[in-house]
């Protein structure tokens, strides 16, 4: 479950945003809809703890997150949140099954070759496991993204923009991939989007005004 009342964040010199309440049941999808600075990316900060709200209350599953210290939130984020992101943050110099072993050590979480291998046949990277990131596809790099962001079977998985750099058929690849893994884990999916080809794959919608 993911809910926000009253929630505002504001840049330095800049208008606060006011964002509208809203509550997503366990497992549900929706997308964050809206042009460039509409506020999509920050809401999708605040809602996993990137950047802390400036009034108002975040709740995932029955914790408001807005409350928790420091070190508190970071214990929380790796064990119970996923992230992918545009540009996927991982380490190039070091092997998939090493960015996706990262995951739970740095979550303090039991690290798993079985896991590791579950989830990468799972997005169909078993046999690139011992590969650099550099020596990925761009598609390829995006599905250890994903991999990475739920290999610590996350409640929440956060989303921001995985498809925009995509062509057609690699968009259609990892959003269905996401999709379905978040299914399989019943974990709610909030996507965050100017990409229009996702509004027929996710039905729940929220569009974000500049």
């Amino acid at each position: 479950m993911v809910e926000i009342k009253s929630v505002e964040y504001a840049y330095p010199g800049a208008k606060a945003i006011q964002f509208t309440d809203f509550k997503l049941a366990g497992g549900e999808h929706c997308l964050l809809l809206g042009e460039s600075g509409s506020g999509k990316t920050t809401l999708l900060h605040l809602l996993g703890g990137l950047l802390r709200s400036q009034q108002g209350t975040i709740r995932i599953h029955d914790t408001d997150i807005t409350q928790l210290s420091e070190s508190a939130l970071d214990h929380f984020r790796g064990k119970h949140l996923g992230f992918v992101f545009q540009r996927n943050h991982l380490l190039q110099a070091l092997s998939v099954r090493q960015n996706l072993l990262m995951a739970p050590f740095l979550a303090e979480l039991p690290q798993s070759e079985e896991r590791v291998n579950e989830v990468l046949d799972r997005l169909g990277l078993l046999n690139r496991k011992s590969a650099r990131v550099r020596e990925l596809s761009q598609g390829q790099a995006q599905r250890v993204a994903i991999a990475r962001a739920v290999v610590n079977k996350p409640d929440v998985i956060f989303a921001d923009e995985p498809t925009s750099a995509l062509d057609d058929k690699n968009c259609e690849r990892v959003s269905d991939l996401l999709l379905s893994v978040a299914s399989e884990q019943k974990a709610t999916l909030v996507v965050a989007t100017h990409d229009q080809r996702l509004k027929a794959k996710i039905t729940r919608q929220m569009v974000l005004l500049a």
